[in-house]
Parts: C-alpha cells; sequence; structure tokens
C-alpha cells in the first residue's frame, strides 16, 4: 500500500501498519483452509473457514440444498432408501433444517415399485462389464446424467446415501464456493501419493490440496458439481483401470476418485466432523446431524464390542441383503453406547409407521 504523504506522525505511521498487517495475516489464514482444529466438544471442522465474516450468511436467509441419493433397485437398496426418506420428511421441516426437495437418482435403467412412496429419478446404469463388480462406479455416472436432464430448483445439492438417517436437522454448512464434507480417516492422500500423483500430477498443486473425503455426505453448490462431476466419473473409471490403484484403494476407490475430482478442480472442501457419526465407534449423537450405519453393531450381553465376531446381540445392514429386516428389532443390552440404541431405536420407528414394510 503506497504512502499518500511522509508528513504522518511516527505514531499514525505504526497504527495503519499494524492493521494492514492484521488484515494481511488474516487474509492469508483465509487461504489456508485444509488443516482442521478441534472445538469444545470435541468435533474436528475448520474454523478458518467457517468464521470469516464475508462467508457468513444474514440471519433469516436461508440456503436451500436439494437431497440426492443414488440407489439400485435391488431389495438392500430398496429398504435403506425408504427409512432414509422417512428421516427426511420428519426433519425436513424443522427448525434448523435448511432441506430442500429429494431425489433417488435409481441407477437401474427402469423404473421400480418405490416410484410412488419417493421422489425418484430413473437413469443408465453403465455399460455392462464397465463396473467389473463395482457398482459404487455407478455413482458418479448416475450424477452426471441427473444434472444434465433434472430441473433441480435448489442452489446447493447434498449427496446423501441409503445407509444415512437424518437425525437431527440438517443445516447447508456449505459456504459458496466452498462445499461441506465429512473427513473419513481411512482417505489419506498423503500416504498414498504415489498413487495419487498418477491422476493429480505435481503441476496441480501438492497432494494436500486432495481432502479426505468421499462424495458423500458432501454439501456443495450445483454449479460446482456440473464441473466436478464428469471429471469425478472419467477418474473413477481411469483407477479401476489400474491394477495398482484398484489393489490399494479397493472399495473406497470411488470415495478417492471424487477428492481428486475436485482437486483438479481447484475445490476445497470445508471439514466438518459433526456433519456424520458412525456407529459403534462413534459412542454419541451429540448434535451431530446423520447416523451412517456402515458398520456392523456386535455386541455381548454385558454391553461389550465384540467387532469382528458376531455378537450375542447385533444390528448389521448386511444381515439383510435379499430383504428388509423385520419391525420391532430388539434393542441393545445394558451398556451399548447411546449411538448404537438411538439407530436402533429410529430404524424401529421407520418400519413401524412405513405402510407394507413387509412386503419389500
Amino acid at each position: 500500500m503506497a504512502r499518500k504523504s511522509f508528513s504522518c506522525s511516527s505514531t499514525l505511521f505504526l497504527v495503519l501498519l499494524a492493521v494492514g498487517s492484521f488484515f494481511a495475516t488474516y487474509n492469508l489464514l483465509t487461504m489456508a483452509v485444509h488443516y482442521k482444529t478441534v472445538n469444545s466438544e470435541g468435533l474436528s471442522y475448520d474454523p478458518i473457514v467457517e468464521m470469516p465474516d464475508n462467508m457468513k450468511r444474514s440471519r433469516g436467509a436461508k440456503a436451500l440444498f436439494h437431497v440426492a441419493l443414488t440407489a439400485t433397485d435391488a431389495p438392500y437398496s430398496k429398504w435403506q432408501c425408504r427409512i432414509m426418506y422417512y428421516w427426511y420428511k420428519k426433519t425436513k421441516d424443522m427448525p434448523g433444517s435448511e432441506m430442500g426437495k429429494f431425489t433417488r437418482i435409481l441407477h437401474s435403467g427402469q423404473p421400480d415399485n418405490l416410484m410412488d412412496e419417493i421422489p425418484t429419478f430413473v437413469v443408465d446404469p453403465l455399460p455392462a462389464g464397465l463396473d467389473r463388480g463395482y457398482i459404487v462406479l455407478n455413482r458418479p455416472w448416475a450424477f452426471v446424467q441427473w444434472l444434465e436432464r433434472a430441473t433441480i430448483e435448489e442452489e446447493y445439492i447434498l449427496m446423501a446415501e441409503p445407509d444415512h438417517i437424518f437425525v437431527n436437522p440438517l443445516p447447508n454448512l456449505a459456504r459458496g464456493e466452498f462445499p461441506a464434507g465429512f473427513p473419513f480417516f481411512y482417505i489419506k492422500p498423503a500416504e498414498n501419493e504415489k498413487i495419487v500423483r498418477k491422476y493429480f500430477p505435481q503441476e496441480n498443486g501438492p497432494v494436500t490440496n486432495v481432502d479426505p473425503i468421499g462424495n458423500s455426505p458432501v454439501i456443495i453448490r450445483k454449479d460446482l458439481l456440473e464441473k466436478i462431476a464428469p471429471t469425478w466419473m472419467n477418474v473413477s473409471l481411469r483407477m479401476k483401470d489400474d491394477p495398482e490403484t484398484d489393489k490399494t484403494f479397493g472399495w473406497v476407490l470411488e470415495m478417492y476418485a471424487y477428492a481428486v475430482a475436485s482437486a483438479l478442480h481447484g475445490v476445497q472442501h470445508i471439514l466438518r466432523k459433526d456433519f456424520m457419526l458412525q456407529p459403534p465407534w462413534d459412542l454419541e449423537t451429540g448434535k451431530r446431524f446423520i447416523i451412517h450405519y456402515t458398520y456392523g453393531c456386535d455386541y455381548n450381553m454385558k454391553g461389550e464390542l465384540t467387532y469382528g465376531k458376531i455378537g450375542e446381540w447385533r444390528f448389521d445392514k448386511r444381515s439383510h441383503l435379499r430383504g428388509p429386516p423385520p419391525r420391532n428389532l430388539p434393542l441393545p443390552p445394558p451398556g451399548v453406547p447411546e449411538s448404537v440404541v438411538t439407530l436402533v431405536k429410529m430404524v424401529n420407528e421407520a418400519t413401524a409407521n412405513i405402510p407394507n414394510w413387509d412386503t419389500e
């Protein structure tokens, strides 16, 4: 900043210099969006991205997001979608929610028997054999088709999954060009730099620009997702074609592909640990927004976790591959964490209130 005059007093000059240094430091910090700190409740997120005034929305101003999840027509996918949609409807209009409309993106290529129950948009699967048995590769291709062909009123989109349950009303955690994502402990771009560099070359920047996330849960501005989705699809297919990448990333390959695709477009995410909890490892729901029940919950009758060994009491979605779980599942024994108890209670409430539950 040029000096207008050399006649200013030394005191005034020092004040201006201090103010200028403050804003320079502030701007530098706002660029360092990739690192997390821990709040008073022990939840990891990035307050550097969240807190700047120019990224806050005024009170009362809502930024609705469209809830979208990809699904198949298999019974295993259907019953999870029905529970997820039940809790979407129940929390959508609660105070604090910024949920908009809902779409199940069905990538089976044809309608199924849930079309009248759940708002659904049918898209085509990948050509036969292209997914090599890794059905999740259909997810980016499904989003590409939906974004191109559907009318989406909301400015933002939440990419969700069938095994998500809204445990608290979900606000829009994204801020403009900064989407919000959940940091997964097993997505480690820096530790896998040799492989990541096959798709994210040195000239694109440091490997730390690749966020430790998957595509879900993510709240993102629609125009950003429209740019990322085709790249996400192409990177996914390239990764699957590479034996080293396929072997190393395994079932989380498509998650790495989304993280790389976002970084290729210069998009970095606000990392929100409070976005989601994953029983049995997260013990309390607290103020988190989504329960992700991807892990099996196995306990003995003393309430002790027996992970890796089928418990005397268990809840595992994979126990119900061919059809829905029965209504009124038994609650866990005393001593089991609140998160697991809440999960089973929420499943039971949904199945008790969804008509014709046992027919699917």
